[in-house]
């Protein structure tokens, strides 16, 4: 039986093919060499549908450069096609329900609204996710800033910051809105009072761009810059769950979010939750506790939405130590570990997805290995 062949499945962002994570794609396909496993990128523009055959961006470690060749459909899939407003999501709409019944690493993850109802639903869970409700009317953002002093607004299929707003209550009853537009352009604050707050957030559009209406969790530093914390849970070379790292984010000056698109940057998580918490015991114990959730999370949301392969869960940490899921992101970038100094943490993000690859590939060769004999010999078991 032939090598291997894992096609790593994205979009193009623009006319001129450009892919965002073409890096990260090289040291996929380098690594995947070393491993035994033959790695090609393709879009849905690359597929020629009559034919079943792809033809395929692969990279050329030898000359570093990347070459196009006629493939035919590889083993497996890694999906890591993101939301796009254009033309080209719809293709991959398309190509998603031509080829579902292939060998995906990963499938798709619901808007964040569906995930936060489908895991309120387990009692494990619901301490630590922030309140939450879909932005109906006005009377949905009145009800929750009346309970909470602080309340973000969020886009239901919104990522990297875009389109976030964070309203809260001032001393003497007004309300801070602070946020960011649709290109992650971080908005002037505006002091509103309550009878004003909806004509102000009007150009919005909350109820016909789909937002979500959030419980905020204070994480201002003494700095006055946000943070959480970007939990990485992959599955490994034996098809089990593991945390693969943790890094801290610090956002920028006057930034609600603590994106690194957005200008955020990142640290250690260790050290950034020592200027948070007070105590060396507290920390490991936060540490241990926000591991050991993310990996029940990942669990539970793979036997909810079918099979996946990693997750980026966003947490945050009140000054309490009690861990709140923000958000959880299925096509997670790696960069946050080479930028907090994390290279090993860097390297094992690229590689793992490869190794879950290679013992899917081995489970799903079993299986056929097997058929056969139990079709001769059907009364054995």
């Amino acid at each position: 039986m032939g090598q291997p062949v894992l096609g790593i499945l994205t979009l193009y962002l623009n006319e001129n093919g450009l892919l965002e994570e073409k890096p990260i794609y090289q040291k996929m396909t380098t690594a995947g060499r070393k491993m035994g496993l033959d790695v090609f990128v393709f879009t849905p523009q690359d597929v020629n549908y009559k034919q079943n055959r792809i033809h395929a961006l692969i990279f050329d470690p030898s000359s570093k450069s990347w070459v196009r060749k006629w493939r035919p459909f590889p083993h497996m899939i890694f999906d890591r096609c993101r939301i796009q407003r254009s033309y080209r999501f719809e293709q991959l709409r398309t190509f998603r329900k031509q080829y579902g019944h292939l060998t995906f690493l990963n499938r798709m993850l619901r808007n964040k609204w569906i995930v936060y109802k489908t895991m309120r639903k387990d009692e494990r869970f619901r301490p630590h996710l922030p309140i939450t409700r879909m932005y109906e009317n006005p009377s949905d953002l009145t009800e929750m800033i009346r309970k909470y002093p602080l309340v973000y607004l969020k886009p239901v299929n919104g990522t990297g910051g875009r389109g976030i707003l964070r309203i809260e209550k001032q001393n003497g009853g007004s309300y801070l809105i602070q946020g960011r537009d649709q290109s992650r352009r971080i908005i002037n604050p505006q002091r509103v009072p309550l009878s004003r707050l909806h004509e102000k957030l009007a150009a919005w559009d909350l109820k016909g761009n789909r937002y979500l209406v959030q419980q905020g969790i204070q994480l201002k530093l003494p700095s006055g810059r946000v943070h959480d914390y970007r939990m990485l849970v992959q599955k490994n070379g034996s098809g089990d769950w593991e945390a693969t790292g943790c890094a801290g984010r610090i956002g920028a000056a006057g930034s609600i979010t603590s994106n690194l698109h957005g200008g955020g940057k990142a640290v250690m998580m260790h050290s950034l939750l020592n200027q948070w918490i007070t105590g060396e015991e507290t920390v490991q114990t936060v540490k241990a506790k926000a591991e050991e959730l993310s990996l029940q999370m990942a669990a539970f949301l793979e036997q909810s939405y079918g099979r996946l392969c990693e997750l980026a869960l966003d947490l945050a940490i009140d000054q309490k130590g009690h861990i709140w899921l923000l958000e959880v992101n299925p096509k997670p970038a790696r960069e946050v570990f080479v930028q907090a100094g994390e290279r090993e943490t860097y390297i094992r993000a690229i590689t793992r997805p490869l190794e879950y690859a290679l013992w899917l590939h081995e489970q799903k060769k079993r299986r056929k290995d097997k058929l056969p004999q139990e079709e001769a010999n059907p009364g054995t078991s």
